[in-house]
């Protein structure tokens, strides 16, 4: 059976799922091997859980830099994958995916994209991460516009009232940039921070200095959970709250960012007919390939013997992987071991001018 929705499949020669550190990294390591990718990932944005649940948090163990945030680490692979330039699809999931005769594999996704590929590799963390949504019916209408799952553009909450849902790390962290320098040129009018109680989760820092900013005014805090909203002329303005004690109250809203982290869902990958172990894509470590030849996982949604869920254990399955890919595309093609300090092809690959002869 074919997939069809009456547009032309992008024709790849590799398609990556998920656009984290590991399958961004994955596109690099492709591209030296002079293979294109497709990327796609459900996030509307590149870097995955790195970016959306500790984009400022330092990360300590990526070798040969002693210490990183998370969108600090996501800006830095944005950067080297750049040169091998891409096609990004993002904020949709990957949905069905079948293998054809000629060993390709046809993919479509939720926003109705369709992809021809010549190989898949998965890197989709635990699965495609979702953002968890106010449960209220009808409210999504205003998602985009005033109502935000996904961090928006700072430009778009400048001299706004933004409310931030949540009580821990996403929403905390969320809260505490956006009211760092009340009154700065860019910066919202007021944050005022919702959480269903007045215990939050979060490290005693961030705590400490959630404390000081109510205390001197740049937080607002309000204990209590959405259950309805009002709207009028399509625009969202007030939500319904219920407080502890059974009370209600109305809350006039202008920008809303739900920050209630992300549900990981392993999705339509466990329809395709790959061996699995505990919601785990079974690989063999020599090239990271799934019980579908063509088909490889890298990153946490893998297992085999020994496995670690470490980001730079990621890059090093996303690199062999690119290896084993470069064999089944191209098996006439040797496969000579180069290093990118001296080798003028991968330096041509990458932009950079060859080394001047001595």
């Amino acid at each position: 059976m074919s997939l069809d929705d009456g547009a032309a499949p992008i024709e790849t020669e590799a398609l990556v799922v998920g656009a984290g550190p590991v399958g961004m990294f994955q596109v690099f390591q492709l591209g030296l091997q002079e293979i294109h990718a497709e990327l796609v990932d459900a996030l509307p944005h590149l870097g995955g859980q790195c970016a959306e649940l500790y984009p400022d948090k330092p990360i300590y163990d990526i070798p040969g830099l002693p210490a990183c945030t998370g969108a600090e680490l996501v800006e830095r692979l944005r950067e080297q994958m750049a040169p091998m330039r891409p096609g990004l699809h993002l904020g949709q999931v990957v949905t069905r995916l079948q293998p054809r005769a000629d060993g390709r594999f046809e993919v479509a996704s939720s926003a109705g994209r369709r992809w021809l590929a010549g190989c898949v590799v998965i890197a989709g963390g635990v699965g495609a991460f979702e953002p968890r949504r106010l449960k209220l019916d009808g409210v999504e209408a205003h998602e985009g516009r005033q109502l935000h799952h996904a961090l928006p553009p700072d430009e778009a909450l400048a001299g706004r009232a933004v409310l931030v849902v949540g009580g821990e790390e996403p929403a905390i962290d969320t809260a505490l940039r956006l009211s760092a320098t009340p009154g700065a040129p860019g910066a919202p009018a007021s944050v005022t921070l919702l959480h269903r109680r007045d215990a939050l989760k979060a490290d005693a820092q961030s705590l400490a200095e959630v404390a000081r900013r109510r205390t001197d005014g740049r937080l607002q805090f309000i204990a209590g959970q959405p259950v309805g909203f009002h709207e009028a002329a399509g625009r969202l303005e007030q939500l319904v709250l219920v407080h502890g004690d059974t009370s209600t109250s109305p809350l006039a809203v202008d920008q809303v960012l739900v920050r209630l982290g992300l549900s990981p869902r392993l999705g339509a990958i466990a329809d395709w007919g790959l061996a699995l172990e505990r919601k785990q894509l079974v690989v063999e470590p020599a090239g990271f390939e799934t019980s579908q030849p063509g088909i490889h996982a890298v990153g946490d949604v893998n297992t085999y013997p020994g496995k670690k869920k470490l980001i730079l254990c990621g890059f090093h399955e996303a690199t062999l992987a690119a290896f084993a890919v470069a064999a089944r595309l191209h098996p006439q093609r040797p496969q000579h071991l180069q290093y990118t300090t001296t080798s003028p092809r991968l330096q041509r690959l990458l932009g950079r001018a060859a080394p001047a002869a001595p």
